[in-house]
């Protein structure tokens, strides 16, 4: 036998039809397992609105304590009608100029929800960000220069720039140059001067911020990453606000803060020199617990990798080679094919498959 399937209109017209019967109400609510003085209320409304006390009444209130009155809504909606570019603050201060303390004013929150509901106010327009930076695989370092760290440890608009870089596997901090911004291609200098010095890693680690990568770029690659790829350096990337994958460089950026940058110098020049004498100590002077009370100097060794500048590319099974201009765009065939500003004055390989170029 299925089971029987009811209703609360039901179950309520049973509850009165019992009660009608002449049964005890203490009984029929024991049975309904409800307390009689809900018995009693909803018997009590079936005698007032008969088989309208079937259905649940509106739960929504009588009256609104706060609720706004007709005439300064209408005032709020036109007033935006008059300044369609205005805000909700502006448009509310331009009330206050007009009522001068008539009625009560309401908050810049309520003017912005009375425009919202009138559908006045503009919504901002959803990015479709297709290259939206999601992260890499990343690799744990077992020897030294397997993975370099980088990033830059912001100011505070009295100090500036640092670019630090760190080796993972032994804390070996290779560098901490202040600079006035981070534009690309001083710090592509700066990493030229470091891989002719300690030569290359296997990979850097580094968030997903300028210089290293492009928020809109295909693979949110930038000239820097360009850079570190044509000298067969891979590139990790954390993910976005999880600065826990690149703990050990951000604890290193805590002690760099702590002595390095309290109180900042007066110049570039000044904080370059703290910054110089804080990786001397860092390096040769600081034990590490995590690598037994050592020094990072004592297990780091230069790479094994030599810096011999940038190779030349050579694609043998294409059809042609084009050069990428300034604007990011290849010429082909007097047509202008779009390709990335960052792969600028990069040589690429070409081949022709039917009518489609592909590359």
């Amino acid at each position: 036998m299925p089971w029987r399937e009811t209703s609360v209109m039901e179950e309520r017209l049973r509850f009165f039809a019992r009660l009608l019967e002449g049964e005890g109400m203490s009984e029929v609510c024991r049975d309904f397992g409800i307390s009689r003085k809900t018995g009693y209320k909803i018997f009590n409304r079936y005698k007032d609105d008969g088989l309208e006390a079937l259905t649940d009444r509106s739960r929504r209130p009588v009256r609104y304590a706060n609720q706004l009155p007709d005439p300064v809504e209408a005032m709020i909606v036109r007033l935006k009608k008059e300044k369609p570019h205005w805000g909700a603050r502006k448009i509310r201060e331009l009330m206050v100029k007009k009522l001068a303390g008539d009625v009560r004013i309401p908050a810049s929150s309520t003017v912005h929800a009375v425009l919202d509901r009138h559908g006045l106010v503009r919504q901002a327009r959803n990015r479709n960000r297709a290259n939206k930076a999601m992260g890499t695989t990343l690799s744990q370092a077992v020897n030294a220069n397997d993975l370099w760290c980088a990033d830059f440890k912001l100011g505070n608009g009295r100090y500036w720039y640092p670019l630090t870089v760190t080796d993972q596997a032994s804390r070996y901090l290779l560098a901490c140059e202040a600079f006035e911004s981070t534009r690309e291609q001083a710090v592509i200098e700066a990493f030229r001067r470091l891989f002719s010095e300690h030569g290359l890693p296997q990979a850097i680690r580094s968030d997903n911020g300028l210089p290293f990568a492009s928020p809109n770029g295909l693979y949110n690659l930038s000239k820097l990453s360009v850079f570190w790829l044509r000298l067969g350096i891979a590139i990790e990337r954390i993910k976005p606000g999880h600065r826990q994958q690149n703990g050990r460089h951000e604890r290193m950026h805590l002690t760099l803060k702590k002595e390095a940058t309290r109180p900042p110098e007066r110049n570039l020049l000044q904080q370059q020199v703290r910054f110089d004498a804080f990786v001397s100590e860092f390096n040769g002077d600081r034990p590490h617990e995590a690598i037994g009370m050592k020094v990072s100097a004592d297990l780091y060794n230069v790479s094994l990798r030599p810096c011999l500048g940038l190779p030349r590319f050579n694609y043998p099974f294409h059809d042609r080679d084009v050069i990428v201009t300034n604007c990011g765009r290849a010429c082909l065939y007097r047509k202008k094919i779009n390709i990335l500003t960052v792969l600028a004055g990069q040589k690429l390989g070409l081949k022709e498959v039917e009518l489609i170029i592909s590359w």
